[in-house]
């Protein structure tokens, strides 16, 4: 059983009212500390995506080159693709954090491609690894056919996904690093030799405190945007897909986004409780929280947020030191915005038991053998 107590009741999330004026078919606008939406406009509508495809592709290489940044020799395969391209050569040896700022800084299809057949054997084995991971991340409208993002009826998402999708990608350090630079050097290990790229995401220099991510273009799909910006601890992704005016879309609605939130730190550094404990050699245990990272808030809902601590009425004996026990949850509404940890200040072992008195006679009498 939880003992829960409960700060100050709050209403529901007030939500935007305002509509942005966008040229996108398509957008969406996240904070990326909750996952909270906070502008959308058919944001389910199943669409190409283009080259904002390789924000997948990118972090799946990324991951890859976490365990093993292999070198990667282009075959003629890799590099028989059409559209953008890195200006790969069937013989070129690089690394595939190399080929990840290829295709993130410069959409390269041919890095894109040269990647994915690297790790998976082939284009489609590789599309099935990037299904994979999107249902992992809960893109629940998505279907990935190809590694660059090329035309394919089957291939599609929805601004809602791409917003997730950005958001986990954002997470990985070395995928946040080479979308925030607007220029990156590629190293090539054959022939040694190095290249400066520029980065085609503009909004790195248009928008102040813009981190990423990833455009995109096809005749079928349109201009496409995932982007993301900073400022003041709040984090925001935004989406356009199909967004003729897309640069300005995506400065609208960041600038709607961070005249509507507020960071807020959650600090639980001062909460400390006593709990009871069963058969311990100590009868209680004081469980400690700790300062929490910043989380945005709708400005209308910082004075109303609530608090409510969630642990147990009793622990049993057995506890470590540090061991998670209960937590501290902040909500907007309905909407949980952040959890700290409660966790123990001492460790806490089991009693030594009492012999009952018949134990004590049984071995009162072996003792006498």
């Amino acid at each position: 059983m939880l003992l829960v107590l409960t700060g100050v009741a709050v209403p529901e999330p007030v939500r935007a009212e305002e509509v942005l004026s966008l040229s996108a078919k398509s957008a969406v606008l996240m904070d990326a500390s909750t996952g909270r939406i906070l502008y959308t406009s058919n944001p389910d509508e199943r669409l190409a995506m283009a080259s904002t495809t390789k924000i997948m592709t990118a972090l799946l290489t990324l991951e890859e080159a976490e365990k093993e940044n292999k070198a990667v020799k282009i075959t003629r395969e890799m590099v028989q693709v059409e559209g953008s391209s890195m200006g790969l050569k069937e013989g070129n040896i690089l690394s595939l954090w190399d080929l990840a700022a290829g295709m993130l800084a410069v959409s390269g299809n041919d890095a894109a491609n040269s990647a994915a057949i690297a790790i998976s054997g082939s284009k489609e084995a590789f599309a099935e690894k990037m299904n994979c991971k999107a249902r992992e991340l809960g893109m629940e409208h998505t279907n990935f056919v190809t590694p660059s993002g090329l035309d394919d009826e089957e291939h599609y998402s929805t601004a809602r996904d791409m917003a997730i999708l950005a958001r986990n990608a954002l997470e990985n350090p070395e995928f946040a690093a080479i979308v925030s630079q607007p220029t990156i050097r590629v190293t090539y290990q054959s022939p040694e030799q190095s290249y400066v790229y520029t980065n085609h995401n503009k909004l790195l220099r248009m928008y102040e405190g813009c981190i990423g991510v990833k455009t995109g273009f096809t005749k079928k799909a349109g201009r496409c945007l995932v982007s993301a910006a900073e400022r003041n601890g709040i984090r925001l992704v935004a989406v356009t897909l199909n967004a003729p005016d897309d640069w300005n879309d995506h400065m609208a609605m960041f600038d709607y986004g961070f005249s509507k939130t507020t960071a807020y730190t959650p600090d639980e550094s001062a909460c400390r409780i006593s709990v009871p404990v069963v058969g311990g050699k100590a009868g209680t245990v004081f469980v400690k929280g700790e300062a929490g990272t910043p989380v945005s808030l709708l400005k209308e809902e910082e004075a109303s947020l609530s608090r409510k601590v969630e642990l147990p009425r009793f622990l049993y004996a057995g506890l470590k030191k540090g061991e998670i026990v209960g937590r501290v949850v902040y909500c907007a509404g309905n909407v949980e915005i952040a959890s700290i940890p409660l966790k123990t200040e001492t460790a806490v072992a089991f009693a030594k038991r009492e012999k009952s008195l018949w134990e004590k006679i049984c071995d009162w009498f072996a003792g006498l053998f």
